[in-house]
């Protein structure tokens, strides 16, 4: 190639390149009209509204109010002021997220609270997630005026001088402790739901909900009252009681209360009233009974150890089957399963080391297959009930077994008979 042929090839394609960095460069001519924003407003980046002196004033008994629906957050603690709620409010379909932040009352402030509602026929508010501590009365109460249709979640609350939480009708209360309380840790009204809670030190109950109320998952240890109260018609499950000053666990009538256990109370493990069920549950070291129940209840398939009095203690018209009674009386008087009434079914049971091993009060109750070992008596029933034989096979004499089979040294082919071994 000559001299001549390679400059105008290097023109050339120098040529080429500056085309292709223009044309990489875009419209010098952009169409007309306002140049959109590419960047999201405030309203956008944060939908929900501010807690604050300009967005939800406060008035003569609140430090904020919210007046409207909404959904609504915290950018900040509060501190309490002598003679007004925290957060107040009036209207419903609001969520209140703490966002983290802590709600802290202040000394003589009165009987106020950290958030409440203060008007009523309010449904569907939300308070969720942060720390409420040292109110003059309740740290959240949506249940004096019946706010209905609420959520409660992810709340600590702690040493006021009130109650904790109060939930509304139809209510549903999660992952919230309540902590030294002037009264009760967390109070549901009819219909709520409860689960996995703590209530630890309360002077008052550490749970206590209405009627129809679910409560499950949740720990009471160390309340003044009940550690876990309810009304009829509640269903209580996997939750423990330990070292409450009342029952562990009480019941009114027609619950269901299973895989439970209460240990260390001050009064009963478990109290029951009419036509419960009591299953799976475990009790050990109660002042009072293990478990309690009075009219047409159930226990089954429980466990109760060292109680003061009554392994089991029930009334009349119940079933007692299948349950493990060892060591109750302990440092008091108690039999393993203990009927005060008639009509009850006392069946398959093993009661060892109590002060009595099956002890019946009361005329008309039927016992079979029970078993009972190293009780001071092992069986007292009064005249007038109906029993499979009692078999004494303490003393068995019966030869050591290696192999594959061997003879009976039960001493009865009956197959309701009692024994003593």
């Amino acid at each position: 190639m000559t001299r001549k042929n390679r400059i105008v090839t290097l023109a050339l394609g120098a040529g080429i390149a500056a085309t292709g960095l223009i044309a990489l460069a875009g419209d010098l001519n952009p169409p007309a009209g306002p140049v959109a924003p590419t960047h999201k407003t405030l309203t956008e980046v944060e939908p929900r509204i501010a807690i604050n002196a300009i967005n939800t004033p406060g008035d003569a008994d609140s430090l904020f109010k919210i007046t409207l629906p909404g959904s609504y957050y915290l950018t900040g603690n509060i501190t309490g002021v002598v003679g007004k709620h925290g957060i107040e409010i009036v209207a419903s379909g609001v969520t209140l997220d703490l966002n983290g932040f802590d709600l802290a009352g202040v000394a003589a402030m009165g009987a106020f609270d950290g958030v409440s509602v203060t008007l009523g026929g309010l449904v569907n508010i939300a308070v969720v997630n942060g720390s409420l501590r040292s109110w003059g009365d309740e740290d959240i109460d949506l249940q004096t005026l019946g706010a209905t249709n609420c959520r409660l979640a992810d709340l600590f609350v702690r040493g006021n001088t009130g109650n904790g939480i109060l939930a509304g009708p139809g209510s549903t209360v999660s992952n919230c402790s309540a902590y030294q309380k002037g009264g009760i840790g967390i109070s549901a009204a009819d219909g709520c739901t409860v689960s996995h809670c703590t209530v630890t030190s309360n002077t008052g109950d550490g749970i206590r909900t209405a009627n129809g109320c679910t409560v499950s998952n949740c720990s009471a240890e160390g309340n003044t009252g009940v550690g876990i109260g309810t009304a009829d018609g509640c269903t209580v499950s996997n939750c423990s009681a330990d070292g409450n000053t009342g029952v562990g666990i009480g019941l009114a009538s027609g619950c269901t209360i299973s895989n439970c256990t209460a240990t260390g109370n001050g009064g009963d493990g478990i109290n029951t009233g009419n036509g419960c069920t009591v299953a799976e549950c475990s009790t050990r070291l109660n002042a009072g009974d293990g478990i309690d129940v009075t009219f047409g209840c159930t226990v089954a398939g429980c466990s109760t150890r060292a109680n003061t009095l009554d392994g089991i203690q029930c009334s009349s018209q119940c079933t007692i089957r299948g349950n493990t009674c060892s060591l109750n009386g302990n440092s008091g008087d108690g039999a393993g399963v203990h009927a005060t009434s008639t009509d009850n079914s006392i069946e398959g049971n093993n009661c060892t080391g109590a002060d009595r091993g099956i002890d019946v009060d009361f005329a008309g109750n039927i016992i079979i297959r029970n078993t009972c070992a190293g009780n001071t008596t092992d069986w007292v029933i009064v005249a007038n009930n109906v029993f499979g034989p009692i078999i004494d096979r303490r003393a068995p004499a019966s030869a050591a077994v290696s192999g594959f089979s061997a003879v009976s040294s039960l001493g009865s082919t009956d197959a309701n008979a009692n024994f003593s071994y």
